[in-house]
């Protein structure tokens, strides 16, 4: 671990263990501040983040001026180092941040607001500028894996940190502002509302049947797999039945763990494999059979869903994937009634999106 010159951390993850990643960050850089605050939606008891100081993040740069490419030729970035495998470091401009300032509330209980207290991190997943998560080794992409559990054994024991979420936003189409390959990770100070509507639907399950609602789910997949996109050893992709997105592909372990500290290394092992497998065959989704021609590659968002340390005994480690592409030339736009009433309608059956995804197998 190092430095960055405004004080926030940089932690490289090297194939080689002999590699020696000591430049020093040379930019006259301000100390960061944080003016996050949380505040409680009284209608729905969900939590949201007011972040007004993110306004000024970076925007689109051009690729010669990309804060996430290595140092080079005097142009100095993020990343001091003239080369890296992985690098993850304290975002500059982060929704949450520690130490961030107590705002003062009013008293009022509909009024209810905490500091934006948390962490928030990228992760560089290649040093190319013009590569993507599918274009690395099975190796690299296991060297992501193990940057993504140490982040999350690190951030879980902070302080006040309730939930970690790492996830990866690809495409101008999705608001990507750098288009250097990276994911984010998110500590939470509480636990978020997808993870809080799973929570509930696990107990409830559990009181209905004594089972585990993941275990049972993903047993019922395995038996009748007309939504099942890849089948391994160890991990297994499908299309949830009630899918929101057109392309939407949930992958488990095959065996029940809280996150992503808990994985064996046979299950470490096969992920590089079956997750790059999953993205290849995203971007030739909108090609005809046998066209290895892709029309643009596809925008997605992975996510990590993870236990939270309070309360997430039920809960099973498990990534989401999914394309707001609908088909060639279009996007699926949240309407009226998702946007409004969070109800969302899909133009695309379930099991016809699994069967796609079988027929654009490498």
């Amino acid at each position: 671990m190092t430095k960055l010159a405004d004080g926030r951390e940089l932690i490289y993850f090297d194939s080689d263990e002999s590699a020696v990643r000591d430049s020093a960050d040379l930019r006259p850089l301000e100390p960061t501040a944080s003016l996050s605050e949380i505040r409680r939606d009284p209608a729905t008891g969900d939590r949201v983040t007011v972040a007004a100081h993110r306004q000024g993040r970076t925007y689109h740069p051009p690729a010669d001026e990309c804060p996430l490419c290595p140092s080079a030729d005097g142009r100095l970035s993020e990343i001091p180092a003239d080369a890296y495998d992985v690098a993850v470091f304290e975002n500059r401009f982060p929704s949450l941040a520690p130490g961030a300032p107590a705002p003062a509330g009013d008293g009022d209980p509909l009024h209810v607001i905490a500091a934006g207290a948390g962490r928030c991190e990228v992760v560089c997943f290649t040093a190319d500028h013009g590569a993507s998560f599918a274009d690395l080794t099975p190796a690299k992409a296991r060297l992501v894996l193990d940057a993504w559990t140490d982040r999350t054994a690190e951030l879980s024991a902070l302080p006040g940190v309730e939930q970690v979420y790492a996830f990866e936003n690809r495409g101008a189409e999705i608001g990507v502002t750098l288009a250097h390959p990276h994911g984010q990770i998110y500590a939470f100070p509480f636990t978020t509302p997808r993870t809080a509507k799973m929570i509930a639907a696990a107990a409830e399950h559990r009181r209905r049947t004594g089972g585990n609602l993941f275990e049972d789910l993903l047993a019922a997949e395995r038996r009748d797999p007309v939504r099942v996109v890849l089948a391994g050893e160890h991990w297994t992709a499908f299309v949830p039945f009630a899918a929101r997105w057109p392309y939407e592909v949930h992958l488990y372990p095959n065996r029940r763990v809280a996150d992503l500290t808990g994985l064996n290394e046979a299950e470490r092992a096969e992920f590089p494999e079956v997750y790059l497998e999953l993205l290849r065959r995203f971007d030739r989704l909108f090609t005809e059979p046998g066209d290895n021609t892709s029309v643009a590659p596809t925008p997605y968002i992975a996510a990590w869903h993870q236990a939270p340390t309070l309360h997430g005994e039920e809960l099973a480690l498990h990534l989401e994937l999914f394309t707001i592409r609908r088909t060639v030339g279009k996007l699926k736009f949240l309407a009226g009634v998702e946007s409004g009433m969070d109800a969302f309608v899909n133009d695309v059956s379930p099991e016809a999106a699994a069967q796609r995804l079988r027929e654009v197998a490498s």
